[in-house]
């Protein structure tokens, strides 16, 4: 009887306690514009997609393409949170990139208040190719689970 109770608390321990894990991707963008002129935020979905809709399976006797609308993959239920440019007309500048630290620890901080635990950061830069670009920006993706 001793075995049968244990046995069926460790099987309800089991079960209440496995439940699927949760993702969210939060991204920051900062501008590498010179000068000032490019656009710095972070961007959080409000809106959920499934990658499923958009995705098509390729093999040898099926080819067909996804014709997924450009539209319909679009979110515009968003949380856009304003940063400042690394750049202004000066050059690089310090506060700035202060301001923008200051900013993203507390979007941080939030999301671990709300149960997200950060799990993985990683970032990407596409830096000015020479006088003639003008382009740039600096991207980190900071990926939560719960």
């Amino acid at each position: 009887m001793k075995k049968i109770i244990l046995l069926a608390l460790f099987a309800f321990t089991a079960i209440t306690t496995s439940k699927a894990q949760e993702y969210k991707v939060v991204t920051s963008v900062e501008s590498i514009v010179p000068s000032g002129l490019g656009r710095s935020r972070i961007i959080d979905a409000n809106a959920d997609r499934d990658f499923r809709e958009f995705t098509s399976e390729q093999t040898e006797e099926d080819n067909t393409r996804n014709k997924s609308k450009r539209s319909d993959i679009r979110v515009k239920d968003f949380e856009e949170t304003k940063l400042l440019n690394f750049y202004n007309v000066a050059g690089i500048r310090f506060q700035n990139i202060a301001a923008n630290d200051a900013l993203i620890s507390s979007k941080l901080s939030d999301m671990a208040q709300n149960g997200w635990e950060l799990v993985f950061v990683t970032s990407g830069v596409e830096a000015d190719a020479g006088n003639t670009d003008g382009q740039g920006i600096f991207i980190t993706r900071y990926i939560f689970k719960r």
